[in-house]
Parts: C-alpha cells; structure tokens; sequence
C-alpha cells in the first residue's frame, strides 16, 4: 500500500472484480520523454495471504528489476486496493484470477515471482496454464494443508468460523496496529527487528480497506487451503524453491518433500537460513540477488 518511487497504479478486470497493479513507469526508471517499456521483458511477483497483506510484500525487492524488465505487481483480488467483493474465497477463486491477470498483462509466457499460499496456487495456475509461465521463482510455496494435513482442524480455524465472532476478531484483534505488529515479529519474521513501523503502516492499511475481512478471515478459516502434494508432480514449469528455515506455518521439512515429488520441475530447492516466512521483506537484498541467479538458471 505504499509504493515505491516511480511507480504507477493500474488496474485489469478480471472476473472477481478490478484487480489493482503497480509498475514503475516513471523517473528513474523511465525517462520523462520515453516511458515505454513494452519491449522490455516482463516479471511479475505475486503476494503472499495474512491480516494487511499487498503487494508491498514486495516493494522492497521489485524496484531493483525496474531498469531492466517490466515489473506488475499486483494486489491481489479481496487485498490490498483491488476490489474485495464480499464472499467466501476458495482455491479456484485465486488460480482463475492470477490466470485471467497474466492474460491481459502479457502477450508471451512469464517468470513469476510468488509468495507462501499464493506461490501454491501459482503452481497449479501453471499447471492448468504452462503456456503463461516462462519460470516460477517462489517463497515458501505451501498448500497449508499438504501430505494430509488439515489445517481447518486447529482451534483459530474452528474459533474463527463462530458467525459474529469471527468479524469481531478481526477487526479486533487482526485490523489494529499492535495485531499486525504482534504477528509479524512473532510469527512471519525471523528477527523481531526487522519489523519496522513502515511495515506495520503498510499491512495496516491494507486490512483495514472496506470489505478487507472477507479474504482474510477465508484465509484463517482454512478455506483456501489445499494439499499441494496431489498436485504437485504434473507441473511442468521450471521452478526454483526459496524456503526460510525458520517458517513457522510449514517448515523446510515439507518443503524438501513437496520438492522431492517433481525433481524434473522443481531445479532448485535453497533453505535459506535466519529467516522466516517472507525473505522478500526480512533480507531484501539478498532476496534480489537469488531471484537474478535463479532467473539465469532455470533459463538454462
């Protein structure tokens, strides 16, 4: 929700609604006098689901990509500011809209670059849809429901699902300031540290957008979760896997399984050490520098 420099908003509609995207179009990256960037070659990085998230998930690692690519980064349908039409959200939701995204965005098949639970759904858009993709970089790329695992059994999902008292609860205790500052530092990030009051700014805003519980509050009920182990072995995509030691939703373990199911797709598979669920905002820097060695690799 706070974009970096040079950035523009835009937006496509798609069958949920207008989806919001940010590309940078302007100085620096674009010259006043030729803003063009239709030749360059695209990338597109998709956030991950949790209270407030958007595409500023990613706004830290993009702009380093802006000289020399076109970047989309959208936010997501229900998130960020693209429309949040008042529904319970399933799995199908979220692949038909990435694929609807990427076919009025791109002319050619595209690397995509995606986070968590979205990474997941990614990989069975790509599944459906291998013409769209060129390449997946992804973080962390769990169903949340893998190898038999149901997550809608835990007690926050069955709390959650109390008509009433899951509204309350969000925008109690997800949609306020020191929610979202709790659950970064104790639950997304590795360091408490690194959560800065930028960050907590941006996901605030995005959770408290009108209509913002509905996505979220599908999200924590375990409504878009799936097993990505039954899915898994039909991609075809060349697919590179970061996955942060210190996930607390699904550790490396499920990961190295989820990876070991298609050797021929998935080329490579880092665990990435002192970090958590999202390196895209923890370790920035070196997020970038592994998405341009993975790009190189799996171009290979």
């Amino acid at each position: 929700m706070l974009e970096p420099i040079g950035v523009e908003r835009q937006s496509v509609v798609t069958s949920l609604g207008t989806m919001v995207y940010y590309t940078p179009t302007k100085p620096p990256w674009r010259e006043a006098e030729k803003p063009d960037s239709e030749n360059l070659p695209t990338l597109i990085f998709l956030h991950g689901f949790g209270g407030g998230s958007s595409a500023y998930e990613w706004s830290k690692v993009y702009p380093a990509f802006a000289w020399d690519n076109r970047v989309l980064a959208p936010d997501l349908i229900g998130w960020g500011r693209s429309e949040h039409p008042e529904r319970n959200y399933l799995p199908e939701d979220y692949i038909r809209t990435i694929i609807e995204f990427i076919e009025k965005t791109c002319d050619s098949p595209t690397p995509v670059i995606a986070s968590s639970l979205t990474a997941a759904f990614t990989i069975r858009a790509a599944i459906d849809r291998p013409d769209l993709f060129k390449s997946l970089i992804l973080t962390t790329p769990a169903g949340l429901s893998d190898f038999g695992e149901d997550y809608t059994r835990s007690i926050f999902a069955q709390i959650i699902k109390v008509p009433f008292l899951d509204k309350f609860l969000y925008s109690a205790g997800v949609a306020t300031e020191g929610g979202i500052e709790s659950f970064l530092k104790n639950n997304q990030f590795a360091k408490r540290d690194r959560v800065y009051p930028e960050i907590v700014k941006a996901y605030l805003k995005s959770a408290q957008q009108p209509n913002a519980e509905y996505a979220a509050l599908s999200f924590v009920r375990g409504d878009l979760c799936f097993d990505l182990s039954k899915y898994i072995a039909q991609l075809k995509t060349p697919t590179a896997i970061i996955w942060g030691r210190k996930s607390q939703f699904t550790g490396p373990e499920i990961g190295k399984r989820l990876a070991a199911l298609n050797p021929d797709a998935v080329k490579i598979f880092l665990e990435l050490d002192d970090v958590g669920l999202t390196p895209q905002l923890e370790l920035p820097g070196v997020t970038i520098g592994l998405i341009r060695k993975f790009l190189k690799l799996l171009e290979e």
